[in-house]
This record gives C-alpha cells, sequence and structure tokens, in this order.
C-alpha cells in the first residue's frame, strides 16, 4: 500500500453519485457490483479520491453531533439549520459558512479554492452548493455538488 492510498482510504460504497448528492437514501445504503473474474456479486469499494468524494457528501449530510455516541461530536454540518429558512442572501451566506466549517475536519483536503451557494432556478426554495477543494497530493481539484431543500430537508 503507498502512502497515498494510506492516506486516502477505502471504504464501501454508500452513494450512487459521488459528484452531485440530492439525498441519503436510507434504507438502501450498500452498493453492489458484478466481479468481472467468477461474476459473483460483492459489495462495491471505493479507493482514493473517490472515497473522500463519498466522505465529503457523507459529512455534509449528517447533522454535527449526530454521530457524537459513536465518539464522533464534531463529524458533520449544520445545513440541517436552514430547512425552514427563506432562500435569502442570509441564509446563503450561513450555507455557504457551515459548508466550509464541515470541510475544515477533513484532513485530506489541502485547499478549498470555493465554496458557491446558489438558488436552483427550477425550484425556488432550494439551495445549490458547489465545493471545489484541491487534495493532498492530487493537482487535479474536485468538485462536489449538494442540493438542499429549504422547505423540507437537507438532501
Amino acid at each position: 500500500m503507498t502512502d497515498f492510498d494510506a492516506l486516502f482510504g477505502s471504504d464501501l460504497r454508500l452513494l450512487g453519485d459521488l459528484e452531485y448528492a440530492e439525498q441519503r437514501e436510507r434504507g438502501a445504503d450498500l452498493l453492489t457490483a458484478v466481479r468481472p473474474v467468477s461474476s459473483r456479486v460483492d459489495l462495491q469499494r471505493l479507493t482514493g479520491v473517490q472515497d473522500l468524494q463519498q466522505a465529503l457528501l457523507l459529512r455534509f449530510l449528517t447533522q454535527v453531533g449526530e454521530l457524537a455516541h459513536l465518539g464522533h461530536p464534531e463529524y458533520g454540518s449544520r445545513l440541517h439549520e436552514l430547512v425552514g429558512e427563506p432562500n435569502t442572501e442570509t441564509t446563503r451566506n450561513r450555507a455557504k459558512l457551515f459548508a466550509l466549517q464541515a470541510l475544515q475536519g477533513e484532513p485530506r483536503i489541502a485547499a478549498v479554492q470555493s465554496v458557491t451557494v446558489t438558488t436552483d432556478r427550477r425550484r425556488p426554495t432550494w439551495l445549490v452548493i458547489k465545493v471545489e477543494v484541491l487534495t493532498v497530493h492530487e493537482p487535479t481539484p474536485l468538485n462536489l455538488v449538494l442540493p438542499i431543500d429549504l422547505g423540507g430537508s437537507v438532501a
């Protein structure tokens, strides 16, 4: 195992789309795939940057404190606090702050290049958070998109 693999790690795949997460799809958490050699079905794994993509999306989708009973009281984001708020500049600024706070807890991020929060034109009660980060040991930026429904649920 290289230092890169050790740093980025591996995990089971829990999200179908690693760039755009609209929800956690609770109850359908483990994805499977057919092994090419044996044609047997097995759990999908993620390694490297894909593992980080999933980790960041899950961090955004988890409420801070939700995993305190497992020893991770600071893990997650505060984005859920925005549900029920009006789609105003203040709310969008708070969403950006909460996204930046969540990104701060990830040691595999070298730098946050940008966090933008806009309104989804097709759905006026939805915010779209776009994140671009540089990871350690990777020159290519990593992009993520997270929609938030202010009218009912964090994606």
